[in-house]
């Protein structure tokens, strides 16, 4: 199973095993989840592009899969996602450039084109 998969799995995972015991703490989280990211003065779309940044930032794999992916559900594009890494790579400095690479695979599993067909470049192909 591919890595992504299996995050994906884990996390259904311990969302039913959490669900399953009845846990309120958890019940509230994920109450607090919905709360958070519903429409309001932002967009869920924008929240979500927030959370990927944070995502980034705290190096959190589970995090970025599962932002990255709600932010495509709510309509944002690649370039938008990737504006999000970029801003969470200029809070996190260099570790966060780590995190980042997980983010890329995550979003060229979600969108599976080129960069090129994107109509982006690399920067620098050196590292």
């Amino acid at each position: 199973m591919d890595k992504l998969a299996e995050i994906a799995k884990k996390r259904k995972a311990a969302h039913a095993r959490m669900t399953g015991l009845k846990s309120k703490v958890y019940a509230a989280f994920v109450e607090m989840e919905r709360a958070a990211f519903a429409d309001g003065a932002l967009a869920a779309r924008d929240k979500e592009l927030i959370a990927v940044g944070i995502s980034v930032v705290g190096h959190c794999e589970s995090c970025m899969q599962w932002h990255i992916e709600q932010a495509a559900k709510a309509g944002a594009t690649f370039a938008q996602v990737l504006e999000a890494v970029e801003v969470g790579i200029e809070m996190g400095g260099g570790p966060a450039t780590v995190a980042a690479r997980f983010a890329l695979e995550v979003m060229d599993a979600v969108w599976p084109v080129s960069d090129t067909d994107r109509g982006l470049t690399p920067v620098r192909e050196d590292r």
